[in-house]
């Protein structure tokens, strides 16, 4: 009997579990640090692990982020909040019977690689287990990056975005949001509604895309032009954004000179109309700050109360060795349809990618994948370090060059890769 350990009972973990279960492999533990399923999607008022704020919503509509079994309620919006989502989950967990498999309020302090491709997991309160196979499920938005030099220098508060929680603490304050990604123009939104002024400051173009197109989510647009040729699908969607948006240089932004799918995309259908309206102000990228000055690219020069650095996390590992596997600082992370390491082939990472829309959906087949795997009705490559390679390689070639995208996929190529490679008869 192999016995399997699962990092995290968020949504990559319980759809791990649910797989694992599926295919008849039932000497399975998941180990959740927390004190229940949901992980990044457990809101908390207080700082916690979790990034979601007060008013989260999903970028992605329900269509397109739903599990293939288990379709979300026909009452939910088209953009579910972060309790809805979280309800979800915990049906999904109740359904599968997952439950009995999780043991919560328990974090894996130590994974160590022992003889025998066995791995001895340590655990918080000392104890040591065993296990023929490690599943690593997470996730990768919990350790926040912040910039590097002049937030010691700021005299103001200063935070990341993950410990944003409410717009509340920002009433009548001078607030500058740092980075145009969706976790920044979400804080700039919130804060402007209660802040006396509000600007948010990037270093580069960003497309900001509007949540809905010809009445339908964005996204379900997208997934018509499937079959369209990658050059004619590329201009319309540059064309659809230009009849929709217009020149971002006409709300103060940079103008992107690259494919929309070369970087990850901002979905937000308010920060464009905040701008116009006055409530938050378009600004450079920062040269430097003293005391509560902040000095922008193009000579401006302002006082804030508050700076919010929305700049993006690391990929943690905290229970590897950092000498043994430690993505943090990564430009490119090589594993095999981004889950399988070429030196270790009984640990296996779910949900270690970053797609264009939720991640759960193709965390599902990635566990499909390994499920069978597992069970032997798949193997691995083997030229899996070559394979590696060529993913890692795919990514740095399909997308802009940032840490942020060391691990981006294209959604739906990368859903028809996994589906390529899952055995017909998969439970």
């Amino acid at each position: 009997m192999k016995r399997i350990c699962v990092i995290g009972a968020g949504c990559s973990g319980i759809t791990t579990l649910k797989n694992l279960l599926q295919a008849g492999l039932t000497d399975v533990v998941c180990y959740e640090q927390n004190d229940q399923i949901g992980g990044n999607w457990v809101y908390s008022a207080e700082e916690s692990h979790s990034s979601v704020c007060e008013t989260t919503h999903i970028i992605s509509s329900k269509t397109m982020s739903q599990f293939a079994d288990f379709p979300m309620p026909a009452d939910y919006p088209d953009y579910p909040s972060h309790d809805q989502l979280l309800k979800y989950f915990q049906a999904y967990a109740a359904h599968f019977g997952l439950y009995p498999y999780i043991q919560f309020n328990t974090k894996v302090q130590k994974a160590e690689k022992i003889a025998g491709e066995k791995w001895l997991i340590t655990l918080g309160d000392g104890l040591q287990k065993t296990f023929d196979y490690l599943l690593v499920a997470n996730g990768h938005h919990n350790v926040p990056r912040h910039p590097e030099h002049w937030p010691t220098q700021f005299a103001g508060r200063y935070m990341h975005s993950h410990n944003y929680k409410t717009a509340e603490p920002f009433k009548g304050q001078k607030v500058l949001i740092v980075g145009a990604g969706n976790s920044g123009c979400d804080c700039a939104v919130e804060i402007s509604r209660v802040a006396s002024f509000v600007a948010i400051s990037t270093r580069g173009p960003q497309y900001i895309v509007p949540k809905f197109f010809m009445g339908k989510p964005t996204d379900t647009f997208n997934g018509q032009m499937l079959w369209v040729p990658k050059p004619i699908a590329a201009f319309l969607r540059q064309l659809s954004l230009r009849i929709q948006v217009g020149k971002y240089s006409d709300y103060g932004l940079p103008d992107p000179d690259f494919p929309v799918l070369k970087a990850h995309p901002t979905v937000n259908s308010e920060l464009l109309y905040k701008i116009r309206h006055g409530k938050v102000h378009p600004r450079k990228g920062i040269v430097k700050v003293e005391g509560h000055k902040v000095y922008f690219a193009d000579g401006v020069e302002e006082e804030y109360d508050t700076i919010v650095a929305a700049t993006g996390y690391k990929i943690s590992t905290p229970f590897f060795a950092p000498d043994f596997i430690n993505y943090e600082e990564a430009d490119r992370v090589p594993l095999y349809l981004r889950m399988f390491h070429p030196q270790h082939p009984s640990l296996i990472f779910i949900g270690l990618f970053q797609p264009q829309g939720a991640v759960w959906p193709y965390s599902d087949l990635q566990a499909k994948l390994a499920a069978n795997y597992i069970v032997g009705r798949w193997a691995l490559p083997k030229n899996l370090a070559e394979l590696a390679e060529k993913d890692a390689e795919h990514v740095s070639r399909e997308f802009l060059q940032a840490k942020r995208h060391s691990i981006e996929v294209h959604a739906h190529e990368f859903e028809r890769e996994l589906k390529r490679q899952i055995p017909k008869d998969a439970p």
